[in-house]
């Protein structure tokens, strides 16, 4: 069994190399690709204006010049275009829950959305920045993979990857989590003003809120939170709308 490991804080992250550890207690054929530095809130972009440069680290271990998305491509399209591409994707571990609209900016689960793009299943990986790297941690993660790649027939499906938030503590208990609202950038701090011009930059941080059910609260509680996010569903409008503009239109 093949799996391939990419994260978006950078090769030399401590999250991916409990990542590494974990996964290589239950599997062998482990790949690497990571962007050479961290790329926080990259969400899904890909580098099309310039050369990327995939670097040997180790055996089956690379370093690129590019974004998080890029790494999953990188693997697709350079190391594994002669065939054998990966059974699983893990992506993280994230310094960092990856909560609310963090789905559509984070570079974690940019490269599971990657992943499945090339119907890989996939499960982005975050962790609370209060959390370890010892042995017991190493075991509670490994343990927990098993058990979602066992059961994968109940989540895997085409268009679709998990978001896995995991607590301060390991091993704990799962829950599953609805989407909650925590937004990121919600202010600004402002450099220098003038008539002319403005310099200001993103402020960090987040209210960071929670409501019953969703993921920060289950987090908060000590649980690993498991969301199923899936591009291919949609929001399916009623056809009522195109009938009634289609009506409208024609009228003139």
């Amino acid at each position: 069994m093949r799996i391939l490991i990419a994260n978006d804080d950078g090769i030399d992250a401590p999250g991916i190399a409990l990542l590494r550890r974990a996964a290589a207690r239950l599997w062998s054929d482990i790949w690497v690709v990571a962007p050479e530095r961290k790329w926080t809130a990259a969400s899904h972009h890909l580098s099309f204006d310039r050369d990327l440069v995939l670097t040997r680290r180790e055996n089956q271990v690379y370093a690129l010049s590019g974004t998080p998305a890029d790494c999953v491509v990188g693997a697709m399209t350079v190391l594994f275009r002669d065939g054998g591409r990966p059974d699983l994707l893990l992506s993280g571990v994230n310094h960092g829950r990856n909560t609310g609209e963090d789905a559509a900016y984070s570079g974690t689960l940019s490269i599971a959305r990657e992943a499945c793009f090339w119907g890989v299943p996939a499960i982005g990986l975050s962790r609370v920045k209060e959390g370890g790297y010892g042995e017991e941690d190493v075991a509670a993660l490994a343990a927990l993979l098993a058990s979602l790649w066992a059961r994968r027939g109940q989540w895997a499906r085409e268009g679709a990857w998990l978001s896995v938030n995991l607590p301060k503590t390991l091993p704990a208990e799962i829950g599953l989590a609805r989407i909650g609202r925590d937004k990121i950038a919600g202010a600004a701090d402002i450099v220098d003003d003038d008539p002319e011009r403005t310099v200001w930059r993103i402020r960090r941080g987040r209210p960071q809120s929670s409501q019953p059910g969703d993921e920060n609260s289950l987090i908060d509680a000590g649980k690993i939170a498991i969301v199923r996010h899936c591009w291919s569903d949609g929001a399916p409008l009623d056809e009522s709308l195109a009938q009634e503009l289609n009506a409208e239109l024609r009228q003139g």
